[in-house]
């Protein structure tokens, strides 16, 4: 249970600055923490699959350094990339590149009020949508990632208007 309550901390902080990572490592909580409490696992399976996911939320910790990413560009890199076909379309390398560049154009344009106001939300909507055509970002997956990106920013858009 412990185990359990720290890993949901660590998951709810991250929530906070990656909102890919956040669900993703949720749902794997959730499914491990609902087989346990159906019985379908025993204890000891569940503290197994409990510290494979803190070795995994660790892992992803380091994968910014890896990637050679600040913890903002490696969430919007997450939200970029959350489709397995753009990775395989586009390449991590230029992955990144629209991520730096997104972080960078992103952060200029946000306003305090940008998420209330729907003239500047969709100023910055048009600006990711720009960024992701100008890099060849597939079109069939561009309105997934613009959801996504926009989600993204919201999250850390507090932080950067500040």
């Amino acid at each position: 249970e412990l185990l359990a309550k720290l890993l949901g901390d660590e998951i709810k902080v991250r929530s906070k600055r990656n909102l890919v990572q956040s669900r993703e490592f949720s749902e794997m909580l959730k499914k491990t923490l609902n087989a346990y409490h159906n019985r379908a696992i025993a204890t000891q399976e569940v503290i197994e699959e409990l510290i494979k996911l803190a070795k995994q939320l660790s892992e992803a910790d380091k994968r910014g350094i890896d990637l050679g990413l600040s913890d903002d560009e490696v969430a919007f890199y997450d939200a970029l990339a959350a489709n397995n076909s753009a990775i395989q379309v586009m390449g991590k390398d230029n992955l990144k590149v629209i991520a730096t560049e997104l972080v960078t154009q992103v952060r200029k344009s946000v306003t305090i009020d940008w998420t209330l106001r729907e003239s500047a939300r969709a100023k910055i909507k048009v600006l990711v949508k720009r960024i992701l055509r100008k890099h060849g970002y597939p079109p069939d997956l561009q309105d997934e990632a613009t959801k996504l990106v926009l989600q993204q920013a919201e999250l850390l858009c507090a932080e950067w208007a500040a």
